[in-house]
């Protein structure tokens, strides 16, 4: 009856008879039957493969697939086809965490390929092996900072920051003892003054910021990197991966942490996940930076090889000294964005970026000539932008759903429209002729 079950009856028997019972029936004798369940449990009878795939076409017929102007945090980019082709291989399909280098050289390779364009991409020293999710990379890069830190337990966070991600930094600062402190929102941005002022008080660990902020704009954020050094305090970016190739960069703003979401890199929405974090720091943070590094040496026959180099995890130093419990992390997903980058390139990377930022302005020009749109801050924007609509926003954003777009990201009073590479002068067009009704 049970064909998969390992055990035999003498093997139940030996394991009753070692914790001293005579049944299996003898191991719930302390639970009360009036709390015991003895119904038949609703569990339907097996399926053929025909049958299971037409129960699963008949619930993805349910989804509506609408043309995306959504973004805050996730983005509708173009993902090739090679890249799930290549994923899908059983040998990257089932990979995990690389623990014997010597038959793990392969997935070593493109962990440390993945290490050394992020670094790059961000302007840092050094890339850790990917984090779960921006989010948590972004908790992660607070926690470090208070752990440079030593005595200061404060982190000032902007105001303008994904209302997602600051719910995630609180919940991790409820369990470390981190007090944070939110830095008031001026014209949608930050202001350098109010950095200077609260880092003036003293005990702050780190300043937090965000580029381009939740309202889509771009930060001027000359200074802030000095004003945290001068007071012993880090300077934390969270940025959108795919926006570095023609942003400034966190190493050039001068951040000693520099983390965010890879999703951005090419990998689908996917209903929210899996999605990848990076997480990359200036060579004196390497010591605190939680997960792993991959590292390129030489065998002993001069060959090259590739390496643990660090591990700063639970399981290999005392628990209550870890900077981090992260055990383990999206490494598939950060393969998916070492074959992005790959197949991209720096020009290609630079095309995308450059047709988003394009298709925004033109979409937001557009919406301001009906008449019934206004920029909520006069502030540069990249791909995103935030407006205020002059009529019932829930209304408006019923048309658009109705006529198959997912017209932005509702937020506070106004609208949060993003543009992708893949969006077409068409769909732009026709957003616009819904919102203009």
């Amino acid at each position: 009856m049970y064909k998969y079950f390992p055990h035999t009856d003498d093997d139940l028997k030996a394991m009753l008879q070692k914790v001293g019972v005579e049944s299996l029936d003898d191991l719930y004798a302390q639970i009360p039957e009036s709390i015991r369940f003895k119904d038949d449990y609703q569990i339907p009878l097996g399926a053929s493969e025909m049958e299971v795939r037409q129960a699963f076409e008949l619930l993805g017929s349910k989804n509506k697939q609408l043309t995306c102007f959504a973004g805050m945090g996730v983005y509708d980019h173009y993902t090739p086809s090679v890249i799930p082709n290549l994923l899908s291989r059983s040998e990257f399909l089932t990979s995990y965490t690389p623990y014997q280098a010597e038959i793990s050289q392969g997935t070593l390779h493109y962990i440390f390929e993945y290490q050394s364009m992020m670094a790059e991409l961000t302007g840092m020293d050094i890339s850790n092996a990917s984090m779960y999710d921006g989010s948590t990379a972004c908790a992660e890069a607070m926690m470090m900072a208070v752990a440079a830190g030593k005595k200061q337990n404060k982190v000032l966070v902007s105001g303008c920051m994904n209302p997602q991600t600051f719910e995630v930094l609180k919940t991790y600062a409820l369990h470390q003892g981190i007090e944070l402190e939110v830095l008031p929102i001026h014209d949608g941005t930050t202001s350098l003054d109010d950095v200077k002022s609260r880092l003036a008080e003293g005990g702050v660990a780190g300043v937090i910021v965000q580029q381009p902020n939740v309202y889509g704009i771009v930060e001027d954020f000359a200074g802030f990197a000095e004003a945290c050094h001068e007071q012993k305090s880090l300077f934390v970016m969270d940025s959108v991966a795919a926006d570095l190739a023609v942003l400034k960069t966190p190493g050039e703003w001068g951040a000693d942490i520099a983390v965010g979401d890879g999703q951005s890199l090419g990998i689908p929405m996917q209903f929210g996940g899996p999605y990848v974090g990076y997480m990359c720091c200036t060579e004196k943070l390497i010591r605190k930076m939680p997960g792993r590094i991959v590292g390129m040496t030489k065998d002993n026959r001069d060959q090259r090889a590739f390496v643990l180099t660090l591990q700063a995890r639970e399981q290999h130093i005392r628990r209550q000294k870890a900077t981090s419990n992260i055990c383990s992390n999206q490494s598939l997903m950060a393969l998916w964005v070492t074959v992005y980058l790959s197949l991209m390139g720096k020009q290609g990377l630079k095309e995308a970026a450059q047709l988003s930022y394009a298709g925004a302005h033109y979409l937001c020009d557009e919406l301001l000539k009906t008449g019934r749109f206004t920029l909520a801050f006069d502030k540069p924007f990249f791909n995103e932008f935030y407006v205020k609509y002059d009529g019932d926003v829930d209304t408006l954003y019923q048309r658009f759903i109705e006529a198959g777009i997912l017209g932005g990201v509702r937020l506070e009073e106004g609208i949060l429209f993003a543009v992708t590479e893949k969006r077409t002068k068409e769909e732009i067009d026709n957003l616009v002729k819904m919102a203009a009704l």
